[in-house]
């Protein structure tokens, strides 16, 4: 039977995230939980393991820490929280969110050397090596796997043995990738890889999450230039309270991303959810072919999450009306990020299957005003 989705909501949001989650993962949010309790503690450390296992299987060696606000919050937390006073940061961007990291290692005041690859290529692997071997004084290397900007696809594999070739601490923004693609942390050499609830695991935005190498988190006690962004005494505090938060939590957050986790593991794990969303990918992107629509990107640095598309080449399109069109016909879309074209974005993340995509493409091509 083909599945599509089935919602109460009056749209399917077609977007990296905030997401269209499941009917059961918000009403997992309807019972108040005591911040303090036990069962709830209980379940704060059941997710930190269930993450942990689906970053490696080398789960002895690492461990999870999870973190109020948004993703960017959890970047900064990681930013701000492991590069001690006399360390040096290597950004490797091609995209706003590693311009972001860029931006926040600036606000803390933090040694950093960039190297920008531009909107429309993958981060090169040969480019860090030589940046590390003529620095000896960097310490850390940031990178975002999967670039929302465009929907790039970069290769951390390759990148991590570079950074590791050299000794170096690797950092990875997996902000939108994470529980949508097979990766094992471990295998990737990756120290500290970075999520959020609201992306790939498909549960509602509130908090965000940190896979972290144990052995270099140890490292980072004292090291924060914030209070409440202290990724150590965070990880500490969930350790030695079997897991209570420094703060108030999110605790109806909390429990729907549980629900989340176990839908995961209801449809087969990361791998099948891949293959979901490869498939929705796939459907979308020939599909706006047909219909005359360009991808940005080349299929070899596409990511399965969000396409971006160019506009068409007359005077008559307007993304405006375009989004509009489609919100009436029960999906919203994205618009563009990037500075060298005009482009607008589609994700194909969350609850949402090939069915839904195919439906897209019928409200696309019954909405081509600009023909």
């Amino acid at each position: 039977m083909t599945q599509t989705t089935t919602t109460d909501n009056p749209y399917l949001l077609l977007t990296p995230g905030p997401l269209s989650t499941s009917r059961t993962v918000r009403e997992a949010m309807l019972r108040d939980w005591c911040t303090w309790d036990r069962d709830y503690n209980e379940l704060v450390q059941s997710t930190r393991q269930k993450l942990a296992g689906l970053a490696t299987t080398q789960t002895d060696d690492y461990t999870s820490v999870l973190m109020q606000g948004s993703g960017s919050f959890c970047v900064e937390a990681v930013i701000s929280s492991v590069i001690p006073k006399a360390g040096k940061l290597l950004v490797l961007t091609n995209g706003a969110y590693g311009d972001r990291i860029v931006q926040m290692a600036q606000v803390h005041g933090i040694h950093t050397t960039v190297i920008d690859f531009g909107e429309l290529a993958q981060v090169d692997a040969r480019a860090v090596e030589q940046t590390l071997a003529a620095d000896g004084a960097i310490t850390h290397v940031a990178v975002v796997h999967s670039e929302t900007t465009t929907g790039m696809l970069n290769p951390i594999a390759e990148i991590g043995a570079a950074v590791k070739k050299y000794g170096k601490v690797y950092i990875v923004d997996a902000m939108s990738s994470f529980g949508g693609i097979p990766l094992d942390v471990a295998e990737l050499s990756i120290d500290f890889l970075i999520s959020s609830a609201n992306k790939c695991i498909q549960g509602v935005p509130g908090f965000g999450f940190v896979i972290a190498k144990t052995s270099e988190l140890h490292k980072c006690a004292g090291v924060a230039r914030t209070l409440s962004l202290d990724l150590y005494d965070q990880w500490k505090t969930m350790e030695e309270q079997n897991g209570k938060w420094r703060y108030t939590s999110p605790t109806h957050v909390v429990r729907a991303f549980y629900q989340a986790l176990l839908e995961l593991e209801q449809e087969g794990g990361v791998a099948k959810r891949y293959e979901r969303y490869k498939q929705n990918q796939a459907i979308l992107s020939e599909g706006m072919e047909r219909l005359g629509l360009r991808a940005l990107l080349p299929k070899e640095s596409q990511s399965p999450f969000i396409t971006s598309f160019y506009y068409p080449e007359v005077e008559s399109f307007s993304f405006a009306e375009l989004y509009e069109r489609l919100k009436q016909a029960g999906f919203v879309i994205y618009p563009g990020k990037i500075s060298q074209a005009n482009t607008f974005r589609i994700g194909n993340i969350g609850e949402v299957y090939p069915a839904d995509m195919e439906r897209l493409l019928t409200a696309v091509e019954a909405n081509r005003f600009w023909l």
